[in-house]
């Protein structure tokens, strides 16, 4: 299998690599896992046929990956780099590396302490639904994606879709290359795959406090309504419950008020759980908007994350952006 020249140097390049790396630890304040970097040597990897496949799949490399392209791009005037690739409702934890096409389904590594990346999490911003952090990879993520298609492909190509059988056919091209660098002990294929790594629900974290977005939070204090833990509470019921909460003013502004007092005494967990909250849930809104900032400003700053307290800053200013690209065209 022969790489496209293009992708080798732009992902495989040692020296493009190290400066992408030294960017985001700038730039982000994040150290990039080593998982990423064996999707970039995933990419560097694929020939033609490999990277038609991927393309079949409706993923592609976006966000911070934009920058293999120019590690030293600069955002346009008046703009972060940190919002670069930074859609509307993505928490602070989130940075985007790969776009999933329809619905605005995008994936970001994700970093509890702003500093180290420990997962995958994933989303469609178009669509319903919560953040989904079930990978621990990028090319956990991926290797899902091909499954998911093999599924629905394969009993058109059994009966003898000719189109559809040459995209399973790239799609076990696109899953030899993958299972070279990780996954290769997962055995399964299509249905069987999804069914032991995908659909079972995941277990009650009791590390993690449940929040609206259904990522959950890591903190060890206490909250205002005795929040359960991460994947202990009805997403349904909880929603509900916040929705009208958020819908009385008053109410929300003295629920703002409590959790901005107890971080300022020294526990920024109701803080964080309620900023998470009301940034996910905005809906355009200047006082919600403003109340998500001063709360994970609040929050991260009491809990030690220093980066994602200024990230929820920078992320606060330009929230109305029309674009999610924000690098300067090359000239």
């Amino acid at each position: 299998m022969v790489a496209v020249e293009g992708e080798r140097d732009r992902y495989g390049d040692p020296a493009v690599r190290e400066a992408v790396a030294e960017r985001v630890h700038t730039e982000w304040g994040l150290e990039l896992p080593r998982s990423f970097f064996r999707f970039l040597d995933f990419l560097a990897a694929l020939g033609p046929a490999e990277q038609r496949a991927l393309r079949d799949l409706e993923i592609a490399p976006h966000g911070v990956m934009d920058l293999f392209a120019d590690p030293s791009a600069l955002p346009r005037e008046g703009l972060d780099i940190r919002v670069h690739g930074r859609y509307y409702r993505d928490p602070p934890e989130f940075l985007t590396f790969l776009h999933g096409g329809s619905d605005g389904l995008h994936f970001g590594l994700w970093s509890d302490d702003g500093r180290t990346c420990d997962g995958v999490a994933s989303y469609y911003t178009h669509d319903g639904g919560g953040i989904e952090r079930r990978h621990r990879t990028p090319l956990e993520a991926v290797r899902a994606r091909i499954e998911g298609a093999h599924r629905d492909l394969a009993d058109y190509a059994a009966d003898g879709d000719e189109v559809e059988a040459a995209r399973l056919a790239g799609l076990g091209l696109l899953r030899e290359a993958l299972v070279r660098f990780e996954t290769g002990e997962r055995t399964e294929r299509g249905l069987a795959y999804s069914e032991a790594y995908v659909y079972p629900r995941q277990p009650v974290d009791t590390d993690r406090i449940t929040t609206l977005d259904e990522a959950g939070a890591l903190a060890s204090g206490s909250t205002a309504l005795d929040r359960p833990p991460h994947g202990g509470a009805d997403a349904y019921r909880f929603g509900t419950f916040l929705e009208k909460l958020f819908e009385d003013a008053g109410a929300l502004r003295a629920a703002r008020d409590e959790a901005l007092r107890r971080a300022a005494a020294g526990d920024p967990t109701e803080a964080l759980v309620l900023g998470r909250d009301l940034h996910w849930a905005s809906y355009g809104e200047p006082e919600r908007e403003e109340s998500a900032r001063a709360l994970l400003a609040a929050a991260y700053r009491g809990l030690g994350r220093p980066a994602l307290a200024a990230i929820a800053e920078t992320h606060h200013r330009h929230r109305a952006l029309a674009s999610v690209d924000v690098l300067r065209a090359a000239r």
